[in-house]
């Protein structure tokens, strides 16, 4: 049987980003394995089996399909070179290892930016930080029971342009940090920013000390998206979310040079690129 649904907007989901689809041989009465996607650092794969599926990543148990068969796998932008996806049921297993194409990550400098935003030391500023990421843990850790991103996203703001790609490695004021996990979308304050996908609000807040308004946005089975630097907050924890909903509002609150939106995508540990996951992924850099 074929596991794809026969509607053309599904089929259209089924290939997000462009990659043919996998189909993979198991034994009898064992699940069925389709997998498609950008199989990358920073991509992923998206995978169709039997529902309730529980999916293993090289060994270790994951994630679980949704009721309709669907789940995703992440891959981190320090991804290995292959990784072997799993699923399993009561009935047998089928499997298959896929080759992670190598990422290219270049290295932004950005400079004057104040000290406290670079290597804060203030006690009671360091206080405040650590409770904002306690909490911004607390909304990573969503786990809605869903599959919202098998729709594939749309740009979640009209941008000027992408200023900046995921992954580079970063030195603020001459001082080397982490990678930049996210997508810059320069904008004007104020420029609406929009749901990818559906999902749920994870975590909604403003006033945070790097992310200034910050919006995560569980889209199931802990693919969560985030949108940093938020001059304004329309949405609340919880609050169920349509594709094309408002959210907030571009600013440049927090750590931020100029207005822009800071788009990042995590599944579970592993660090995305959002970019990927557009149907239409032409931007002007």
């Amino acid at each position: 049987m074929n596991p794809w649904p026969p509607n053309r907007r599904a089929l259209l989901a089924a290939f997000v980003g462009g990659v043919a689809l996998l189909a993979l041989p198991a034994a009898a009465a064992a699940p069925g394995l389709v997998l498609n996607g950008r199989l990358e650092q920073g991509g992923y794969a998206l995978g169709r089996t039997a529902p309730r599926a529980e999916v293993l990543v090289d060994g270790l148990p994951l994630t679980k399909a949704s009721a309709d068969g669907w789940f995703i796998v992440g891959f981190d932008r320090d991804a290995p070179p292959t990784a072997e996806i799993t699923v399993q049921t009561p009935d047998g297993s089928a499997s298959h290892r896929v080759a992670i194409a190598p990422g290219t990550f270049d290295i932004q400098r950005i400079d004057g930016l104040p000290p406290s935003q670079v290597s804060p030391e203030d006690p009671v500023l360091l206080a405040r930080i650590g409770a904002e990421g306690a909490r911004k843990a607390a909304g990573f850790a969503s786990r809605v029971d869903g599959d919202f991103f098998r729709t594939g996203f749309i740009w979640p703001v009209k941008a000027t342009r992408r200023s900046s790609r995921f992954g580079g490695q970063r030195i603020l004021n001459d001082e080397p940090k982490r990678p930049h996990y996210g997508v810059d979308l320069a904008a004007p304050v104020g420029t609406p920013v929009v749901a990818p996908a559906a999902g749920v609000v994870a975590f909604a807040e403003t006033g945070l000390h790097f992310e200034g308004g910050l919006v995560l946005i569980d889209h199931g089975q802990g693919l969560i998206s985030a949108y940093l630097h938020l001059s304004r907050v329309d949405v609340a924890a919880g609050q169920r979310l349509a594709q094309g909903q408002v959210i907030g509002a571009v600013g440049k609150e927090g750590r931020a040079t100029g207005p822009h939106l800071c788009w990042r995508l995590k599944w579970r540990d592993r660090n995305l690129d959002p970019s990927l996951w557009v149907v239409d992924a032409g931007m002007r850099q």
